[in-house]
């Protein structure tokens, strides 16, 4: 089976719509050590109109989504400088997520694939959320690298180990090679980024919620108020976040009671927001830092949507090079934390399985333990 070059990556799992044209540089390097050059990643999103409601409406993003694939896929086409004859393959995510949305671009690839007579690669949007950090060039003025974080031209190397961190999922993954995994252990209940959302419904703040928890934090104390960090000293590396939004919950309460929140309103929204930062971010960090000892990995890798918060990356780095010395911490730019198709593409040019479009059907209940190893 011949490696393609050059993909174009379909991502439609939830209210996003995106198209991305990926290809490996060339160069001497093996595929392997190359990462991924990005030559057009387009994103349509409907963020602005689930705001209105405080959360995603499945059927209304399918229906945003009809009207935006083709116009997203001309635009990544174009912008890349291709035509749907020249691309080598087309991935696109099977699951899991939202089903209407899911067919939108399923049904999509199974169409190009078919009339273009190019290969198609389902990708499992979890695992496709790790494979931003192996993005190496990026498009021009688009990318801004941490050095300490994700440095250009870097690749990761294995083990590695994965934080994914979104709004439905906090999982921790230990990679030993491309599609060679062992899943560690995820959340129990609510997911880091759902802990995020719930709590600024709670403090009245706008949807999505995890933004707006990090900017108001910035003013406020981190120690204002004493909240739980669930599982902290837990025996395995799961995860739960259900009882510190409780917590929060019981705290707007007695302060609603005692007249707190309309003294002062906005002090008590930032210290609030800046604990709930500080107990979500230690919990993430804490646990990966002692899996990492645990296994004696020298790398680790945060993706997905909360991994864009910037007091996680501060911690990840201080807290892991302190604990294990000499680590390799890989954190994508914030524009590839978030649902797009540049890393489903890329994902599928390092596991390259090519299916029959006739025979794809999308996932919503697709997980990381679907392929992990035994």
């Amino acid at each position: 089976m011949n490696q393609p070059k050059i993909i174009l990556g379909i991502e439609t799992s939830c209210d996003e719509t995106s198209a991305a044209v990926v290809e490996i540089p060339t160069s001497g390097k093996p595929l392997a050590d190359k990462g991924v050059k990005i030559l057009s990643n387009v994103v349509a999103s409907s963020a602005s109109l689930q705001a209105k409601y405080g959360g995603v409406i499945p059927e209304q993003a399918a229906r945003e989504q009809l009207k935006s694939i083709i116009p997203v896929l001309q635009e990544s086409l174009q912008v890349a400088g291709y035509s749907g004859e020249d691309i080598d393959a087309l991935a696109v995510t099977q699951g899991p997520g939202l089903i209407g949305s899911l067919l939108v671009g399923v049904e999509t690839a199974k169409v190009l694939a078919t009339v273009w007579n190019k290969p198609l690669v389902p990708i499992n949007h979890l695992l496709g959320h790790f494979y931003a950090n192996w993005m190496t060039v990026h498009l021009p003025g688009e990318i801004q690298h941490n050095p300490n974080t994700h440095p250009e031209g870097v690749t990761p190397a294995f083990p590695i180990l994965g934080l994914l961190v979104s709004g439905g999922h906090t999982d921790l993954v230990l990679f030993k090679d491309h599609g060679k995994y062992q899943y560690l252990g995820g959340t129990r209940d609510d997911a880091a980024g759902e802990c995020f959302d719930k709590c600024a419904r709670l403090l009245n703040l706008p949807y999505p919620g995890g933004p707006q928890i990090s900017q108001a934090a910035e003013k406020g104390n981190p120690q204002a108020f004493s909240l739980p960090r669930p599982m902290l000293d837990s025996e395995d590396w799961d995860f739960s976040f259900s009882g510190l939004k409780t917590a929060v919950a019981n705290i707007i309460t007695d302060s609603k009671q005692q007249g707190v929140t309309q003294k002062r309103p906005e002090q008590f929204i930032q210290d609030l927001a800046a604990s709930i930062q500080e107990a979500i971010t230690d919990v993430l960090v804490i646990k990966t830092t002692k899996a990492a000892q645990s296994y004696k990995v020298k790398q680790i890798m945060l993706a997905g949507g909360v991994a864009a918060n910037r007091r996680l990356a501060e911690k990840i780095v201080t807290v892991a090079s302190s604990k294990i010395g000499n680590v390799k911490i890989f954190i994508p730019p914030a524009n590839l934390c978030t649902d797009n198709a540049a890393y489903i593409a890329a994902a599928a040019l390092y596991n390259y399985h090519p299916v029959d479009p006739l025979t794809l059907q999308a996932n919503p209940n697709l997980s990381l333990l679907t392929a992990a190893l035994k």
